[in-house]
């Protein structure tokens, strides 16, 4: 019986594609054909080191594609500290739903409650541990718990802080729920100030300094 080697190549080639297809997925790459052309989005290539990060960059081009999105974010993390932990974790969320924040002045709304030093203070003593008002006075800086009521009162009426039950009395939180908000506002935050591409002028007076320069140099 003659054997066939024709066939025996054929096999061992769709063997060999098949394995190629199994590592490429394994590298969190698409497999050849797998993925359509986008129309509207123009995916990079290899933006990270990581493939698994790479391969969820990929799924959201081909989201923001094929729902004809403005952008896709998925973020994730986790804060712990004083005790208390949160994690978190949001996938595909669509930017259209994001700018609408700022059409529906939902944006100017939260950046106006929390956009104050004082309460951001009291913000960030709060994420680190729950504490009395008392402790609120030392820790912060302020001269009076008074003080400390004023700048609570809009932080509770946000739902961003709470008193915690089953402690002694007056001993305040952040919401578990809200501490993801806060995080990521701030890594935004980061963002905006990032100086590896560019310097922003963040201060009014700075701004108003140079617009001063610029007049005189006129």
């Amino acid at each position: 019986m003659e054997y066939n080697y024709q066939a025996e190549i054929e096999k061992l080639k769709k063997e060999m594609l098949e394995l190629k297809s199994w590592l490429m997925q394994k590298a969190g790459s698409p497999a050849p054909n797998e993925e359509k052309p986008l129309n509207n989005v123009h995916p990079i290539e290899n933006m990270h080191p990581d493939p698994k990060l790479n391969s969820i960059m990929s799924s959201l081009c081909q989201l923001t594609d094929k729902e004809n999105r403005t952008g896709s974010i998925t973020y994730l993390g986790v804060f712990t500290s004083g005790g208390r932990q949160s994690n978190w974790i949001q996938n595909g969320i669509n930017t259209d739903d994001l700018l609408s924040l700022i059409e529906n002045k939902s944006a100017a709304t939260v950046l106006q409650c929390i956009g104050n030093n004082d309460r951001l203070t009291l913000l960030l003593a709060l994420l680190r541990t729950p504490m009395t008002v008392a402790a609120m006075v030392e820790k912060c800086g302020f001269n009076t718990t008074g003080q400390v009521y004023h700048h609570l009162k809009p932080l509770i009426a946000a739902d961003l802080v709470f008193e915690v039950e089953q402690a002694e009395r007056g001993v305040y939180a952040v919401k578990p729920h809200r501490v993801q908000g806060i995080i990521m506002l701030l890594a935004g935050i980061s963002d905006l100030m990032d100086t590896k591409f560019s310097q922003g002028n963040w201060s009014v007076e700075q701004m108003e300094q140079i617009e001063q320069i610029k007049q005189h140099e006129k």
